[in-house]
């Protein structure tokens, strides 16, 4: 499995991070993961391109998440690729219809499949096998851990939470684990983890986690990644790292 980051920022543009955007592959299997504002022009950068992708799942329905998702529509369409699966938590279907209704002139245009997904029962999107859970977030937000491959190692991302034990847990066993980590610790933020408290709660988890990957950056963090770093490391001794926009991972089993 390969991890490609498109975006890595948030809702407040930094000038250099794209906001949340993923990027899997295996093999042939693509899956695009979130899709906030430029995150369209990311995957073009990469070998895959907006055309080589027919499947969108995402964490939720904040702007800094799916905010591409009509241009990605239409660039699809116009390249001739009509063929498009749109996957997230309930409410999906009405998000996509109420673009389909502000920009009226793409209903009909593609072949849409609009699946709505649940934290019950795992499932299968564009190849890869797939479990939910739900974040601590300000609207339903999932954490999601895909496996490709049967036996191949596993790769969880938070989506936006804060940091609490179920969501590592979760991550058991994983070779990565994206995670939220906003802001420094200085901020006072619900919703988003500090480093203070993601150290803490890696540390207090009952969990085997590879290397874990920083994303949702604010432009509070510019500048401050070691010191968030040393912060983590006050309670976790793990690998974790800065995740940056364009950075090309593949999850192999050494890494588990």
């Amino acid at each position: 499995m390969r991890l490609t980051f498109l975006g890595t920022g948030s809702a407040m543009p930094t000038g250099t991070r794209f906001q949340s955007g993923l990027l899997l592959e295996d093999g042939s299997d693509r899956l695009l993961v979130d899709c906030g504002s430029g995150v369209l022009h990311a995957l073009e950068r990469t070998d895959v391109g907006y055309e080589g992708v027919d499947t969108v799942l995402l964490t939720h329905h904040h702007l800094d998440h799916v905010s591409d998702l009509d241009v990605f529509m239409k660039a699809r369409w116009l390249a001739g690729d009509t063929d498009l699966t749109i996957a997230g938590p309930p409410g999906t279907r009405d998000l996509i219809e109420g673009l389909l209704d502000l920009h009226g002139y793409m209903r009909g245009r593609l072949d849409l499949t609009i699946d709505e997904v649940g934290v019950d029962e795992p499932f299968t999107l564009a190849g890869f096998d797939i479990e939910a859970m739900e974040t601590r977030h300000s609207m339903q937000c999932f954490a999601y851990r895909f496996q490709a491959g049967g036996e191949e190692p596993a790769l969880v991302y938070s989506g936006d939470s804060e940091a609490f034990t179920e969501l590592i847990e979760f991550a058991d066993r994983a070779a990565v684990l994206v995670h939220d980590c906003s802001f420094p610790d200085e901020v006072d933020v619900s919703n988003h983890p500090t480093p203070a408290q993601l150290g803490t709660v890696l540390d207090r988890a009952e969990a085997a986690v590879g290397r874990v990957y920083l994303t949702h950056l604010y432009p509070h963090t510019e500048g401050r990644h070691e010191e968030m770093l040393d912060s983590i490391a006050a309670s976790y001794d793990g690998d974790v790292r800065f995740a940056a926009d364009g950075l090309s991972v593949t999850i192999d089993p050494t890494e588990s």
